[in-house]
């Protein structure tokens, strides 16, 4: 199947987004989803306040911005200031943070803590029933926005037409071992994201090679083309199962289609509706001429091997 244009959408509400009179927050991380989204605002109609997180937002971002500004990660009263200040309302993150970074030497210089969010993550940090899973410290930022009167919601509200709709996006229709190690995937990168790991596991033969944690969906696939240099790998990428739609979502890009084929993988399997598709016509078009399957199912489609047949 060849794409050359972005992929049709049927939602009504897509349509009828109408962003005018409204400027947009937009919280920028690495990627080019950031990008995407500020397009996709101003397409609707909105004007953007673009905060770009230091050492990761893309060059482009700034032409993008009606009001522009940058942030350190942890400057969490910054970040609400600069929102208020633009008369913004709603916010969306958009784009990685990448976490390595946060522990290399130094990095306290670009993102050092204001008072807010010392006042907010040190009661957190200080009890013994904390952790440091990204719900957890996400879920204690949005309550800060909330209370200031800024309400964080999903980049698709103002995006829809960046979600992936079902069916074979790219490439030939799946041989049985690699549906059966789909659905294995599947369940397995499930699981995974209930414990707020990951989203992302490469499998073979139905026995798991990779499992994302904090290195990125990216840096796994190459690690498990270096634990199996015959290829055969078979990738699946998945939201949580109680996946915020506010942060996180699963982002496809051709960087990942790159990480494929340098660790050998032909098959990428995607959560339809919770993933979102950067640049979808290059995206697409990169995987045909790279002989890259793409795949997306609904939530669901893997309660075993009958249904897992039934929707391929």
């Amino acid at each position: 199947m060849h794409h050359d244009q972005p992929l049709p959408r049927s939602s009504a509400g897509e349509d009828a987004l109408d962003l005018r009179g409204e400027t947009v927050g937009i919280i920028a991380g690495w990627g080019r989803y950031p990008v995407m989204v500020a397009e996709a605002v101003r397409r609707h109609g909105g004007r953007t306040a673009i905060l770009e997180v230091r050492g990761h937002a893309d060059a482009d971002l700034e032409s993008l911005a009606d009001i522009h500004g940058a942030v350190g990660l942890a400057q969490l009263g910054g970040a609400i200031a600069f929102f208020k200040r633009s008369g913004v309302k709603r916010v969306a993150m958009a784009g990685k943070v990448h976490k390595v970074k946060l522990f290399a030497r130094g990095a306290w210089r670009h993102h050092l803590p204001d008072w807010t969010a010392l006042r907010v993550f040190w009661p957190h940090f200080i009890s013994r029933r904390r952790d440091n899973r990204d719900d957890s410290l996400l879920g204690l930022i949005s309550a800060t926005f909330d209370d200031a009167g800024v309400r964080i919601c999903p980049a698709t509200d103002f995006a829809p037409e960046l979600l992936a709709v079902p069916g074979t996006l790219a490439g030939r229709c799946l041989s049985e071992l690699e549906k059966a190690d789909v659905a294995f995937g599947w369940r397995l990168a499930k699981e995974l994201g209930a414990h707020d790991i990951g989203q992302t596991v490469v499998v073979r033969n139905r026995a798991p090679i990779a499992l994302e944690a904090i290195e990125g969906t990216d840096e796994c696939i190459r690690r498990a083309g270096r634990l199996c240099p015959s290829g055969g790998l078979v990738v699946v990428k998945v939201a949580k199962p109680q996946q915020d739609l506010r942060f996180d979502m699963p982002t496809v890009g051709i960087g990942t289609l790159q990480s494929l084929g340098a660790a050998g993988a032909r098959v990428l399997a995607i959560e339809a509706e919770k993933t979102i598709l950067v640049d979808a016509a290059a995206l697409l078009d990169f995987a045909e001429r790279q002989g890259i399957t793409i795949v997306s199912f609904p939530d669901g489609a893997f309660s075993g091997i009958s249904g897992m047949a039934r929707v391929a």
